[in-house]
């Protein structure tokens, strides 16, 4: 059978020739080719192939009837209806790591060029002046950078910026103590990161999380004089914020590479000599796209042979599994999975699932690729998978156990989770009653029966009279709707916890009320 590939972003020669060369495939090589056009013929391939030129959307993946590969020459995948190729049953691989060191070096790059002037001072010199009083800069030694994720770009960040005699302080909740202590970065929370860096640099994927995580709050902490870096997701950093931040001399450069808009068009910071702007070049070098290109030439002819790929984005093969509880309780587990990453105040080193009714070993395994998936799927760079969700928690340091126990629970099926550090500990489990009907059933010492859906509020108080009423009234006069309130006691006057499922999201202001109320231990927003 020959394998029809459609190649509609521009590919290193090394990848044509890799899958040229292969006598089972036939190549159809349409860089920059339209949308209207790749929809008029995608019906005729078993894969694409592209880069951000294509967007793979429902309709395109309807049209492509015989498609069994959606390939991205890169890292992001925001261009592809990633669940709706998984319902049709499609592969999507991509190609994450490859461009770490493009993106490091150009990261560095930019901020030589922002801090020493480079380009208006080039800009000075092409008109024939030589004004060498109006470039003054500042050298990068004895300088402090904070860098906000530690993945595969943030920590070689960290080690070219020693290499320049930096100070480097870094956030990342969801990286091991090790890893800091390998890339001699000091881990900071974000506020004392603001506070402190001379130069702070963003390598951290766009989550509901960090979306926006830099605005006119954060700049008003930061130094004077600031050096700002986005190479990392345009909507990480507010451009309106960050443009009044230089305008008031709040920030005294900045370095971009992403953008909330791409392209911008004519943007108000491409009006001002303080700022470094480059097109989303940070793969743009040889090397990173000769390393794209192999990888993902590879994995498609792999894939197209129902081969094993390295980097699955997704697996639509999962459906294989005839026990229905067993789809139902992966669903369980990556909400509880989710609950925890938002509940928890420590990084693991340990994740014990246990079991209680009729899973199997093998349906057990993909039940804690689950809850890894729901709890580190919004901490990466790369897409967390049912396939690659046990390998990223090694990464961490994290070791997954699990075995049955029969006594942790009075129903007849459930599940359980134990998340340990070296001397935290924190449980979460949780029920299936049939299709789409879970309960999160337990969260430490507190039992529940809660829909683990939506937007939540977990609150923990010292168990007095008049605390449910207050926050109650707290809420009503934020205007929240109380969808389920949930409450637990692990005694009478001991401490009790509540599980408030709501009908829209919690404002910081309402937030910073109930923690300010008598009695609060702990108040956290939790989205699932």
């Amino acid at each position: 059978m020959k394998y029809r590939v459609l190649i509609t972003g521009h590919l290193h020669p090394t990848a044509l020739r890799i899958l040229e060369a292969a006598e089972d495939v036939e190549v159809t090589y349409r860089p920059d080719n339209p949308y209207e056009d790749t929809l008029a013929v995608i019906g005729e391939f078993h894969a694409i192939i592209s880069r951000s030129e294509t967007a793979v959307t429902r309709e395109m993946i309807d049209a492509g009837s015989g498609l069994k590969v959606i390939a991205r020459a890169a890292v992001g995948i925001g261009n592809i209806d990633v669940d709706y190729a998984t319902d049709k049953g499609i592969l999507v691989i991509n190609a994450p790591g490859k461009n770490t060191n493009s993106a490091a070096e150009l990261t560095l790059g930019v901020l030589l060029a922002a801090v020493r002037k480079i380009v208006p001072a080039h800009i000075n010199m092409q008109s024939g002046a030589w004004n060498r009083h109006a470039f003054m800069g500042f050298e990068l030694s004895g300088k402090t950078i904070g860098i906000i994720g530690l993945g595969n770009v943030g920590h070689r960040v960290a080690r070219f910026a020693r290499a320049f005699d930096m100070e480097v302080l870094a956030h990342d909740p969801y990286i091991a103590d090790e890893v800091f202590d390998a890339h001699q970065a000091h881990k900071v929370d974000l506020d004392t990161l603001i506070a402190k860096a001379d130069v702070i640099s963003l390598h951290t994927p766009q989550t509901p999380e960090t979306t926006g995580m830099i605005g006119a709050a954060q700049f008003a902490r930061m130094k004077d004089g600031v050096v700002l870096l986005n190479m990392a997701r345009g909507k990480l950093v507010d451009e309106d914020a960050l443009l009044e931040a230089i305008k008031s001399g709040k920030v005294a450069a900045a370095g971009i590479d992403t953008w909330a808009e791409e392209p911008p068009g004519r943007h108000p910071l491409a009006d001002l000599p303080q700022v470094v702007m480059t097109p989303h070049i940070g793969a743009s070098t040889e090397e990173a796209q000769l390393r794209v290109g192999e990888s993902i030439a590879d994995q498609t002819l792999r894939a197209l042979r129902d081969e094993v790929v390295d980097f699955p984005v997704n697996m639509p093969r999962f459906k294989v599994i005839t026990n229905p509880r067993v789809k139902f309780y992966m669903v369980l587990a990556e909400k509880l999975g989710v609950f925890a990453n938002q509940f928890l105040d420590f990084n693991p080193r340990q994740v014990q699932v246990l079991y209680r009714g009729d899973l199997t070993s093998d349906e057990g395994v993909m039940v804690r690729r689950a809850f890894l998936k729901g709890f580190l799927k919004n901490t990466a760079e790369e897409t967390i998978t049912f396939v690659n969700a046990e390998n990223k928690a090694a990464e961490r340091q994290i070791q997954v156990v699990d075995s049955e126990d029969p006594h942790f629970s009075d129903y007849s099926s459930a599940v359980k989770f134990v998340v340990t550090d070296h001397d935290q500990s924190f449980s979460v489990g949780g029920v299936v009653f049939g299709e789409n009907n879970y309960r999160l059933s337990h969260v430490n010492e507190f039992l529940f029966e809660v829909v683990p859906d939506g937007e939540l509020i977990s609150l923990i108080n010292v168990d007095r009279p008049g605390v449910i009423g207050q926050v109650g009234t707290i809420l009503a006069n934020h205007g929240i709707n109380i969808s389920q309130f949930e409450l637990s006691r692990n005694m009478p006057g001991g401490q009790a916890m509540s599980l408030i499922r709501i009908d829209s999201p919690a404002g910081q202001s309402m937030m910073d009320e109930l923690k300010a109320l008598d009695n609060i231990i702990s108040v956290k927003r939790i989205r699932i």
